[in-house]
């Protein structure tokens, strides 16, 4: 075949008609295949999309719990300081209750003093007054000291008008031991005698002896010292001097003389009438 030949068929050939169908479904293969890759990555995305946003959500569930946590510590907070103010001032006032507690048993207990004070001094009283015998006056006078004030060794004396000395009326706490007459002005005793004037040591543990006796109490009359209560020593179980001692010392010396002369008149008398006779006069008598 000859150049000219060929070339007339190229010719030919060139201006057949394309095969439009092939190349419609080659670019709609290639459309789809398009559309599904971009649909993966589409789908792809959504999952990465939806994995955050649930990440997501749990982040702000978390933080919600959180924020819900904190407020309820901080709650829960405000409501410990509030507490811890109420517990302060509940302290405090259970404080005061107690020192008030305090306080009123402690006043009580002075009360309760006072009264048995009182008690004791009536007592001595109205039992120095209650017998009208001079012996009973004196064993009245012996268990006062003894009960009452706490005296294991003592000796009252009175004064001799006729001879001028204190004797000795009473005693315990010697044993058989006699006990000498006691000038007025001489040693612990006859000074008290002479100036009227109580002598007390603080301490109970010191003297205990007749020159130094640890209190000497006048017996007085108005102004008039006309005998005197001597005490040695106080039982062991008595370690210090008690606050109505001195009370009671003043109560024995005033009223032990006394119901001593009240006892001595009356053993004079025929009866409590006859011991009566003669008052008027005595009454309508300017003092």
């Amino acid at each position: 075949m000859s150049d000219g030949d060929s070339d007339e068929r190229d010719d030919r050939s060139s201006e057949r008609p394309a095969d439009l169908s092939r190349e419609r479904e080659s670019f709609v293969r290639q459309f789809l295949r398009k559309g599904v890759e971009l649909t993966e990555s589409l789908i792809e995305d959504n999952k990465a999309l939806r994995s955050d946003l649930a990440e997501a959500q749990r982040e702000i569930a978390r933080l919600r719990a959180q924020v819900a946590s904190d407020d309820a510590i901080r709650d829960l907070l405000r409501k410990i300081e509030g507490l811890e103010v109420e517990r302060n001032k509940l302290l405090e006032r259970s404080s005061e209750l107690e020192d008030a507690t305090r306080r009123t048993e402690h006043r009580n207990f002075e009360v309760e003093q006072e009264l048995h004070d009182l008690a004791n001094l009536y007592i001595a009283s109205s039992h120095l007054h209650s017998t009208l015998s001079a012996r009973g006056v004196t064993r009245h006078l012996k268990e006062l000291l003894q009960q009452l004030v706490g005296a294991e060794a003592f000796a009252i004396y009175l004064l001799d008008p006729a001879g001028g000395i204190a004797r000795p009326i009473a005693q315990d706490g010697f044993g058989s031991e006699a006990l000498a007459s006691v000038r007025p002005g001489e040693g612990a005793i006859g000074e008290v005698l002479m100036t009227g004037v109580p002598r007390v040591h603080d301490r109970v543990d010191v003297g205990g002896t007749l020159d130094n006796p640890i209190a000497v109490i006048p017996l007085m009359v108005r102004d008039r010292a006309v005998g005197a209560i001597a005490i040695l020593s106080l039982f062991r179980q008595k370690e210090v001097w008690a606050a109505v001692d001195r009370e009671l010392f003043n109560l024995l010396g005033s009223h032990a003389a006394t119901a001593l002369i009240a006892a001595n008149l009356y053993a004079e008398a025929e009866g409590p009438l006859a011991a009566l006779r003669g008052i008027d006069d005595h009454l309508t008598q300017t003092s």
